[in-house]
């Protein structure tokens, strides 16, 4: 990631290169974490993408980027700030594996929060993290070093009709849903556990283009069963995220499954608990918006060396 050359102290490549970060997780959905407050990193697609390979960087199905918003409109990175977003705000400026930008990730935000409170960048238990889907309020109810359990409002949910999706020989069809990101959430009848779980994504993932131009998130969810004590349905999912491949947990796929779910038994606000390979998490649906509980994971620390990401010799 190189440099900026404008704007005071910008850093020299070499030790921009030589960046400290942070490995963590929500649920297994497994973040890069970049200290960068005013924006100085030239986080090009190709870099970005070499530092999330689980081969030749960190290894990471995403990029986390702790910056102050203000620094991303001066620096042109952000035309101007989302709807909510206040300069002084942490912006979470998010990045898939392979480099390119989402608009954003709820597991994301519960790490980024957890990190904001572990390194002291943060007093408060309740703020607002910015990123590009709008400012996003937090409560980090407890944390320490290593774990932290944290809630984010999600903002609102929008289903935009039905599509299909083809994995391998098989058609799912879903609802199309926006959580600020684009999802297709299908809720197949009689799946069972073991069915889901022996679904393919290898075989292809193919959208229709027309419903999706710039590509979307996939879950495939089990139908909801009995209420827990907390009137909670429980469900499961797997999901496919757009630029990055199967993950263990996608946030906003976690909402998007819940909001396919509750119109699945003709409701439009509820309470549900997802289990997805990475882990459980609490969402909620109601008019005004979403909510999103669950862990984060905060597993290592270190520093990138020097030339990291030139070409091997």
């Amino acid at each position: 990631m190189t440099a900026t050359t404008s704007g005071d102290s910008a850093l020299s490549d070499e030790k921009a290169f030589a960046l400290h970060f942070v490995k963590g997780h929500g649920t297994q959905n497994d973040f890069v974490i970049l200290t960068d407050p005013a924006a100085h990193l030239d986080l090009t697609r190709s870099r970005v993408a070499a530092l999330c390979d689980r081969q030749r960087g960190i290894g990471a199905d995403g990029l986390l980027r702790v910056v102050r918003s203000a620094a991303l409109v001066e620096r042109g990175v952000l035309d101007t700030l989302p709807t909510g977003v206040a300069p002084d705000d942490w912006f979470m400026d998010y990045r898939n594996a392979d480099g390119s930008i989402a608009e954003m990730c709820g597991n994301g935000v519960r790490v980024f929060a957890h990190h904001l409170r572990a390194s002291g960048l943060m007093a408060a238990d309740r703020f607002t993290v910015g990123s590009r889907a709008g400012a996003r309020p937090v409560v980090v109810h407890d944390h320490d070093a290593v774990h932290a359990d944290v809630t984010v409002q999600m903002g609102p949910v929008r289903r935009d009709g039905d599509s299909l999706v083809r994995i391998g020989d098989d058609v799912y069809r879903g609802v199309m849903v926006d959580v600020g990101n684009p999802h297709l959430a299908c809720v197949v009848p009689d799946l069972t556990a073991a069915d889901l779980a022996a679904i393919d994504f290898s075989a292809g993932v193919r959208l229709e283009a027309e419903a999706f131009p710039h590509g979307a998130n996939v879950e495939i969810v089990t139908t909801p069963g009995t209420p827990d004590a907390q009137g909670r349905f429980p469900a499961s999912m797997r999901v496919f995220e757009r630029g990055v491949g199967e993950t263990r947990s996608c946030g906003t796929g976690l909402v998007a499954a819940g909001a396919a779910l509750l119109a699945h038994r003709g409701e439009s606000e509820g309470t549900l608990c997802i289990t997805v390979p990475g882990g459980r998490v609490e969402v909620g649906i109601r008019a005004d918006g979403s909510h999103l509980r669950g862990p984060s994971m905060l597993v290592a620390e270190g520093r990138l060396r020097a030339g990291w990401d030139r070409p091997e010799r």
